[in-house]
């Protein structure tokens, strides 16, 4: 069994997917007012959220206007359409339905007099076998740990993955985007190397697994090349890829997630 560092990952299949995604040339630097958008369709019977907000210079703290009072749906390719609700402001939500795999959804978000779409697909469940903990290699003289998640890529099917980690309930900011291009069929035993919270026994250590699609790997991917944690951990002050028209910040993604927790030995 091969390991992979999921860091790095994958450098040259970021320039195949131009025909999916488009590039944001906002030049943000320190501007602000920009559209954030950041929907999630999940597999998960649960409500459903997609949130807006308008981005703030990079130089300030993350905390971002809410953008209230818009039209949100999102309809399936069997031409059912959910009416999204706002509470809280900003937060957009449904309870009517769960993701399923294979499906089409399409995301429409009317805001300010301008209507905004993204499609999303959402792919087949990898089971994330099991989460461990080791030594960390980069710092073997003291007792901080890492993080190794272990999965089957199923063979002969492009698949592409998102982590997220939460250590002691705090989110480490930290992007993780792993495609199978050079591990496809194979058991992956993947390192999430990371150096922005220090992981110690007895800690508590959450992590998510997303099967996500291309356009929405090639959106992470390009926010863990620059080093940025994107919306989840402020916008990065570049042109991340989007699959929203006409282009705005942030993303509209499917996808399936699933958790496993573990106390660091």
């Amino acid at each position: 069994m091969k390991t992979f560092k999921l860091y790095l990952s994958v450098i040259t299949t970021l320039l195949t997917f131009s025909a999916c995604t488009k590039v944001i040339d906002l030049k943000l630097g320190n501007d602000s007012g920009k559209l954030v958008i950041e929907g999630n369709i999940t597999n998960v019977n649960g409500p459903q959220y997609i949130v807006l907000s308008r981005n703030v210079p990079f130089t300030s703290n993350n905390t971002y206007p809410p953008v209230s009072g818009a039209a949100v749906t999102v309809s399936d390719d069997k031409n059912n359409t959910y009416a999204f609700t706002e509470g809280p402001e900003g937060t957009y939500a449904s309870d009517q339905f769960q993701g399923n795999y294979g499906s089409n959804y399409k995301m429409t978000v009317v805001t300010n007099g301008t209507t905004y779409t993204a499609s999303s697909r959402m792919p087949a469940l990898v089971l994330l076998d099991s989460v461990t903990d080791k030594k960390a290699d980069f710092n073997s003289s003291n007792n901080r740990r890492e993080i190794t998640v272990h999965y089957q890529d199923p063979p002969g099917v492009p698949n592409q993955y998102r982590f997220m980690m939460w250590v002691n309930g705090e989110q480490v900011s930290t992007v993780f985007a792993f495609s199978d291009e050079f591990s496809d069929g194979r058991y992956v035993n993947g390192d999430l190397v990371q150096n922005i919270l220090n992981i110690y026994p007895g800690d508590v250590v959450k992590v998510e697994m997303q099967c996500i699609d291309m356009p929405i790997y090639t959106y992470w991917f390009t926010l863990m090349e620059q080093g940025f944690g994107g919306p989840d951990g402020g916008v990065a002050p570049s042109n991340p890829p989007t699959n929203i028209t006409p282009a705005c910040l942030g993303y509209f993604s499917a996808h399936t997630t699933q958790t496993r927790a573990i106390i660091v030995q």
